[in-house]
């Protein structure tokens, strides 16, 4: 992928070019470090009921726990992005590592909700500007084809989302303690800091978006809004926030669902939340299709599959079988389709130079409502059950999302060539 995406600049801030091994290599070390982000996240939710009985906490506290680490994701966001466009993006990205992985380290020394909650967030702040930095890069570096380089990216989350809850549900059988994967991930994290500073090139993460592009016909972006905050990224602000609402809220309780509602031992839970992580991977194949067609065309789809998987998940299924398809549907469509469009849709929405804050916009804007999924989710189920919050949170929600795409104009966005000139043809 490294080797043959074609690079949106060169380095402004003093590198040469980089070699196409160089750049392979430091692009697969990027794809681990988020692979590692997404184990990090995903090990605490199969955990959650064995830290809920320990500790005692209300369902309320288990959902903040659960998906309130994402409010220091979405924090992060604009300030991320308007030092990514200022400082070394390499930089900024170890910094981040370091920051997650000491955040996650503490949290097996947490007292009660507070501190476990503070951990929650500094982890939560150090992932947040890492996702926005690791975007700003493949969107500068591979410009025309950077839905395809966040494919592979979506491809690393889904597969850390995948094993992070395996390994860290077997690390915690071997181990006797809910607390051992978490002193694993933490220290795992620090090494990959380290492999970064070694291995990504400056050429690489300092790129400038938009410069010696090939095959891109146009030496202007004056059909792009000169503000990065106008129509098109306040509607795919609106899409950002509905998919971090359906999917966290998903995320975050689903293994407590299973266990608590349907009765699934803890392997079964911790499998089922996996194969969410097996469906995101399908962000590779629905990357390459984003930079070919219409995005609002596969965000709709995403928005439907969503609705109806969880529709069934929540109403219908209740074997283990069935469950596990229908797990892996949520993650294709609420991951691999939803979030990784809405990751470079954002970018396409505002003008080369302001390519860090166009990847902040989808942090804030994702993560805000990530946040507050786990919370919401939890109310609901108070008021209406398990298949009430199911059907309010994860089915009816995404119509929002598909009625906010009707608020774009695509012939304001910085497309690819050929998906810009079919565009322009229809009118």
């Amino acid at each position: 992928m490294a080797q043959q995406a074609v690079s949106g600049g060169h380095d402004a801030r003093g590198s040469a070019h980089a070699s196409r091994a160089a750049v392979g290599v430091g692009f697969a070390v990027l794809c681990l470090s988020y692979l590692l982000n997404a184990m990090d996240r995903q090990v605490f939710y199969p955990l959650l009921p064995d830290i809920q009985e320990e500790f005692g906490f209300s369902l309320d506290q288990s959902g903040l726990l659960a998906t309130g680490f994402t409010l220091g994701l979405a924090l992060a966001g604009i300030p991320a992005g308007y030092l990514l466009d200022r400082m070394s993006r390499r930089t900024i990205v170890i910094a981040s590592v370091v920051v997650y992985s000491l955040g996650t380290v503490a949290i097996p020394f947490a007292a009660g909700f507070a501190d476990m909650a503070v951990y929650r967030l500094v982890s939560g702040i150090g992932e947040g500007v890492q996702a926005t930095a690791i975007y700003a890069v493949i969107g500068a570096f591979y410009f025309h084809r950077r839905a395809l380089a966040a494919g592979f990216i979506g491809v690393a989350f889904g597969l850390g989302v995948f094993l992070g809850p395996l390994i860290g549900q077997a690390m915690a059988t071997a181990g006797g303690t809910w607390r051992t994967p978490f002193y694993v991930f933490g220290v795992a994290g620090l090494v990959v800091a380290a492999v970064i500073l070694v291995t990504v090139p400056r050429a690489m993460s300092e790129a400038v978006a938009g410069r010696a592009s090939a095959g891109d016909g146009a030496a202007t972006y004056d059909h792009i809004p000169a503000s990065p905050y106008n129509r098109n990224t306040l509607a795919f602000g609106i899409t950002s926030a509905v998919s971090g609402l359906v999917f966290y809220g998903f995320l975050g309780l689903y293994p407590t669902f299973l266990r608590g509602e349907l009765g699934f031992d803890a392997g079964q839970a911790a499998l089922a939340a996996s194969l969410v992580g097996f469906g995101a991977m399908t962000a590779l194949p629905v990357g390459w299709l984003a930079d070919r067609v219409d995005q609002r065309i596969l965000m709709a789809v995403g928005f439907m599959g969503t609705s109806l998987s969880a529709l069934l998940a929540y109403q219908v299924a209740s074997g283990p079988a069935a469950q596990y398809v229908l797990a892996f549907l949520i993650g294709t469509f609420a991951s691999g389709v939803l979030f990784t469009n809405c990751t470079t849709v954002l970018q396409r929405s505002v003008r080369p130079e302001h390519v860090g804050r166009g990847a902040g916009l989808f942090i804030l804007t994702y993560y805000v409502a990530a946040a507050l999924s786990g919370l919401l989710f939890a109310r609901l189920v108070a008021a209406a059950g398990w298949q009430g919050a199911g059907l309010v949170q994860l089915t009816l929600l995404p119509v929002v999302g598909l009625a906010a795409l009707a608020l774009v104009d695509p012939r304001r966005m910085l497309l690819p060539p050929a998906v810009r000139a079919r565009i322009t043809s229809r009118g």
